[in-house]
């Protein structure tokens, strides 16, 4: 229990005050140590590692918060996570199923020869040419598409659009494709190739014993005593009067529209939601991620977890992954960056620019959709600017 003597006598015993541990905060409590800094993290969950948390399940570590897999082109990035946990091979190669019908993602020539027993990248692109070309037909101003799926139909075609893009997408935004808007779909991208990795990055692969093992290490590895502490189960905004004045900065990880108590309106976000069981079997579904492009099914892909870490364990853990609503209170994961929310954004941001002291990072705080990759090297800078 913390008490508001305990802030009373932690008064300016900070460098950083910290709010959440997850990626962003943890590499920046990491370097600012290394430079002699201190700081306090805070966390209003009872872990760390934020959304990419892992927990050990009949041997097996669980992404508790969705599938993640490390992905990058920048060595540096690479070389630094590299530092804190030895990283396996895993290679992103999700399924999708629609209906009876198994396909290899992204799309590929393992892609379109299920779908249509073309052999060759010149068939398969005569295919693909022939259904777009259909879709300009159809379509009222071709060069200027209304909606999702007038622009999916454009770049893709009847075939993968319906199959492929259609029910994934509506479950994900929890609106009909026809109402969602054009942008969401900038590309779709098509690779004639039979490659069925996902990433085009150089590096890629999970930390062997979880991402939960990876960020503790991150907090200890050739750190000096007492310039990192941690305080899980506290809610900043309980104790924001109280935690104001323990540090000299603030770095602030939540969602930017919550710190200025939403005065401008509430930023828009979809929520997730999770059902893991325990399986009997050692093998439920043979790879780690199985998407599900059907609308009917509810949950947009199921991860068995086992699979990115090559387990031979007798049993097996899997997760569905529901899109969901969002509303005040529920767990925000991606930011809606319409028009609207973008513009809402930018007003937050112009309040944040007033804040010297505090310091705004990762995917809620700056409201972008943030791969981890993007998080350290995001997190790297603004140390770098920190010190400078």
């Amino acid at each position: 229990m913390i008490t508001e003597s305990m802030y009373e006598k932690d008064k300016k015993k900070y460098d950083y005050l910290i709010v959440g541990a997850g990626l962003f905060g943890c590499v920046f409590a990491r370097e600012a140590a290394l430079m002699g800094r201190r700081s306090l993290i805070i966390d209003k969950r009872d872990h760390i590692a934020g959304n990419i948390y892992t927990r050990e399940v009949e041997g097996i570590q669980v992404h508790e918060y969705g599938a993640h897999i490390f992905h990058t082109s920048n060595k540096e990035v690479w070389d630094y996570v590299n530092q804190f946990a030895e990283f396996n091979r895993y290679t992103n190669s999700p399924v999708a199923r629609y209906r009876d019908e198994l396909y290899n993602l992204p799309f590929n020539m393992n892609t379109f020869h299920a779908l249509w027993g073309v052999r060759t990248p010149k068939e398969a692109r005569e295919e693909i040419d022939r259904q777009t070309a259909e879709a300009r037909a159809s379509i009222p101003d071709p060069d200027n598409a209304a909606n999702v799926e007038e622009q999916a139909l454009l770049l893709a075609g009847r075939d993968i659009y319906e199959k492929l893009v259609k029910g994934y997408t509506e479950k994900q935004w929890g609106r009909r494709a026809d109402s969602l808007p054009a942008f969401i779909i900038k590309r779709l991208p098509f690779r004639f190739t039979y490659d069925n990795n996902y990433f085009n990055d150089k590096y890629q692969g999970i930390p062997v014993g979880g991402y939960t093992h990876m960020v503790e290490n991150m907090l200890k590895k050739d750190i000096p005593d007492g310039l990192i502490e941690v305080r899980l189960g506290t809610d900043f905004f309980k104790v924001r009067d109280e935690l104001s004045h323990c540090a000299e900065k603030i770095v602030y990880t939540g969602p930017i529209d919550e710190f200025f108590d939403r005065r401008l309106g509430s930023l828009e976000f979809r929520s997730l939601r999770f059902e893991t069981e325990v399986l009997d079997e050692e093998n439920y579904q043979g790879n780690a991620v199985v998407n599900y492009t059907e609308y009917e099914i509810p949950y947009t892909r199921i991860i068995e977890h086992k699979h990115f870490e090559f387990g031979n364990q007798k049993k097996t853990v899997i997760t569905r992954e529901y899109p969901a609503a969002w509303s005040l209170g529920d767990e925000p994961y991606y930011p809606v960056n319409d028009e609207k929310n973008n513009a809402l954004c930018e007003e937050y941001k112009k309040l944040a620019q007033k804040e010297a002291g505090v310091i705004f990072g990762g995917r809620l705080g700056r409201y972008k959709y943030f791969d981890m990759h993007q998080v350290v090297a995001d997190a790297l800078e603004a140390v770098r600017q920190e010190v400078e």
